[in-house]
């Protein structure tokens, strides 16, 4: 294939030269001379272990040129690749100036062209910027829109400084957000040689998904460090700590609880992170990532109470009650805030929780209800049919395959409000508000 790379920086210079590797033709465009004559010359503008070796080799065998000439490059290529810069503005937006001028050189210099041609963009760009602001861009400078003959995938790097040459190769997985079947096709053949699962979703999702992974992986790092400073003030070695806690790839290393939903509660969590923040205050520790999880959950719960509070409805539905499933534990559960919340407000509630009933239910959890919601039997129906003559049904737990099948009833006049993604987007005729999934009307709140 015939390749333009646009931006011969860290993720361009990478990328271009492990593409004439794998055998495309590849050309190299930057407005920096500097850089454009280092690749030329089979060096990299920069240090990165076995680059060079890729460069010098694909350039003597001309598989890798360069050029400062954008529309050059453009005529020799059918899929130019966007890697330039995104850097901070002094507000922490992203600064686009060089994206958009790539993109506007590139669209010009399609303005004649006939034949199909796919702009991939891997620089990290925000959902709404390539959606509102960067195609809009492309076809106006090309003349054309997104169609047969042009098309924009979003494609993003994985990329770390120091192994980068083989996170190519052993990508832990390659994501193609596109509008158009060919286009992906396209991206998926760049990747021939690459071991790793390609993972084709819109261009939106595929932005959001670069995002989350780095934040993600900020968040782990300031999370281990915290611990260190507690284990260290401890006396425990931090390190054999969290080797223990990695270890565990059932819960913690896993996918287990990384899933958009309710908030969380119960016996353990809440107590448990009260404890460890009480004693990062004690010892005088800073602690913001650890510190900010219980305010955090506290507004999460907050938005979801608004979120139902927002129908305007009186009459609603709890499907479920307790902190999770499986269990009969109250203590600390967000739902039973929900439902109080709910009360205080004078809606009239419907609760189907089987796990809970008078009889069965004692020692400190019996005590907690006694306490706290003496009047929660009252609520409770033993029937879950009794929940559609709700206005709206809340979900608070997954739905076993005969409470689908019932729920399944909810009329068109009726709304269901999905906490635990237990429902799939058009499976029931009532109108359903799945939380993480955006939703195609204006927003309740």
């Amino acid at each position: 294939m015939n390749i333009s790379v646009f931006g011969l920086g860290y993720v361009g210079c990478v990328s271009a030269a492990c593409l004439a590797q794998d055998g495309h033709r590849v050309t190299g465009v930057d407005v920096d001379t500097r850089k454009v004559s280092a690749v030329a010359d089979g060096r990299a503008p920069f240090f990165e272990p076995g680059l060079d070796k890729l460069l010098s080799k694909s350039t003597r065998t001309g598989r890798l040129t360069t050029t400062t000439d954008e529309v050059e490059a453009v005529k020799a290529s059918d899929v130019a690749l966007i890697c330039v810069g995104t850097p901070s503005e002094r507000t922490g937006e992203i600064k686009l100036d060089a994206v958009r001028d790539v993109m506007t050189s590139i669209g010009t210099a399609l303005r004649s062209r006939k034949r199909r041609f796919l702009v991939v963009l891997r620089s990290t760009v925000l959902p709404h910027l390539v959606e509102g602001e960067l195609v809009p861009l492309l076809e106006r400078a090309a003349g054309k829109s997104l169609g047969e003959e042009l098309q924009l995938c979003y494609n993003p790097e994985f990329l770390r400084e120091g192994m980068a040459i083989r996170d190519f190769y052993e990508a832990p997985m390659v994501v193609v957000g596109h509008k158009g079947d060919w286009a992906a096709e396209m991206v998926a053949e760049l990747y021939t040689n690459v071991q790793a699962q390609i993972i084709r979703t819109d261009i939106a999702t595929a932005c959001l998904v670069k995002y989350a992974c780095n934040v993600f992986h900020a968040l782990k790092v300031s999370f281990a460090n915290e611990i260190g400073q507690l284990s260290e003030s401890l006396n425990v070695d931090a390190r054999r700590v969290m080797e223990i806690v990695c270890s565990d790839t059932k819960l913690n290393i896993s996918t287990m609880y990384l899933k958009p939903g309710f908030a969380f509660g119960g016996s353990c969590l809440p107590k448990d992170l009260r404890a460890v923040v009480a004693e990062l205050r004690r010892r005088g520790l800073s602690s913001s990532v650890i510190q900010g999880i219980l305010p955090s959950n506290k507004a999460h719960l907050e938005r979801c109470i608004e979120l139902v509070l927002a129908t305007g409805e009186r009459e609603i539905g709890l499907f479920g009650l307790t902190f999770k499933e499986g269990t009969d534990d109250l203590r600390e559960s967000p739902a039973v805030e929900l439902a109080e919340r709910l009360l205080g407000k004078g809606i009239r509630l419907t609760i189907y929780e089987p796990a809970i009933s008078q009889k069965s239910i004692h020692g400190r959890n019996l005590e907690f209800i006694e306490k706290n919601i003496p009047h929660i039997w009252g609520l409770l129906t033993p029937s879950l049919p009794d929940l559609l003559r709700s206005k709206v049904v809340v979900l608070l737990k997954k739905l076993s395959g005969s409470e689908r099948e019932v729920l399944g009833a909810l009329g068109a006049e009726q709304t269901c409000i999905d906490f635990a993604n237990s429902v799939r987007e058009g499976e029931f005729s009532a109108r359903t508000l799945i939380f993480g999934v955006p939703r195609h009307e204006p927003v309740l709140i």
